[in-house]
């Protein structure tokens, strides 16, 4: 079979020539990437500059590298004509559109995320229903540590046994073209923190002022000192989105219900405080009540009526 000016059934002299050289290639560059990266690693975990978004960025451009000049030197090798490399392309791309649609989208999912910094390894995203720290970003999967769900999601699939945001144990893989078809939520990539929430519900009986700065103390004990946030995280903010984070102090609103009132305080918090915070937060809230004799409110039902009630004895014997 003669096509492309090569004969593919059989070996000949051309042809077993450029199999060899293809096979010594690959092995050089596959090598050579391996041991770039060993090299890499080391010099970087010797100095200051070793840290995880490093040694991933300096990873990936190595493997990109690799990947480059092992497609150009095999091209170089086997189509040497241009008007048979123009041809082989040609096939080869239609091939690709129509039995690899996936990948293909996966990979330009890959360069999409590059391009528009959506996320990057140690980031927390949520991606394709699974929410969780990136681990790797490859070619065409992103590898995420799964985390759990706060009990508002706890019905969103896929269901998790774990009632807060921290890792469950599961890696999970999802196709980076993923990132066309759903939204794609970063919890950390320009602005690293988050607002939270604490609902307690109380009695109308009781005293409301004091109940609200025992909320607002316990939240400014273990929320996020706002003087120590960064000056980059909140300019970056406002310099790219145009936003200014507003309501950084913690504050207490109220909520009026047909059972009890209702006090939610509103604080701020960095991405992997919360449970921890939100815990001590609890703690002090539930002490400071105690010491105030203020309770949590429940469900009441005031019986309003009742039907007649007859008491009858059974007649004397």
């Amino acid at each position: 079979m003669h096509f492309l000016g090569i004969d593919w059934v059989g070996v000949n002299a051309e042809n077993g020539q450029k199999l060899l050289l293809s096979l010594v290639f690959i092995a050089i560059i596959v090598g050579g990437g391996m041991g770039l990266r060993a090299l890499v690693g080391l010099v970087l975990n010797r100095t200051d500059y070793g840290s995880l978004q490093t040694k991933f960025w300096t990873r990936q451009g190595i493997s990109l590298l690799a990947a480059v000049l092992l497609v150009l030197g095999l091209l170089s090798i086997w189509f040497n004509d241009p008007s048979r490399l123009a041809t082989a392309f040609g096939l080869l791309s239609a091939g690709l559109a129509f039995a690899l649609q996936q990948v293909v989208t996966s990979l330009a999912g890959y360069f999409v995320i590059l391009r528009g910094a959506t996320f990057t390894v140690g980031d927390r995203i949520s991606m394709g229903g699974v929410r969780g720290d990136v681990l790797r970003l490859g070619f065409i999967q992103t590898t995420i540590m799964e985390m759990g769900q706060p009990p508002a999601v706890q019905g969103a699939s896929p269901a998790m046994w774990v009632r807060s945001r921290q890792f469950t144990g599961r890696i999970v893989t999802v196709s980076n073209a993923q990132i066309f078809s759903e939204p794609v939520f970063n919890y950390t990539r320009d602005f690293p923190f988050i607002w939270e929430e604490i609902a307690i519900p109380i009695t109308y009986q009781a005293d409301r002022s004091r109940a609200e700065a025992i909320l607002l103390q316990a939240a400014s004990r273990h929320s996020l000192d706002t003087n120590a946030m960064t000056i980059d995280a909140k300019t970056r903010l406002q310099d790219r989105f145009g936003v200014e984070p507003v309501d950084l102090e913690p504050r207490v609103f109220y909520r009026i219900t047909d059972n009890w009132l209702e006090l939610t305080v509103r604080f701020i918090l960095g991405t992997h405080q919360i449970r921890g915070a939100k815990d001590a937060m609890s703690r002090d809230i539930l002490t400071a009540f105690d010491a105030a004799g203020i309770g949590i409110a429940s469900a009441t039902y005031d019986i309003v009526g009742l039907p007649p009630v007859e008491i009858r004895r059974p007649p004397s014997q």
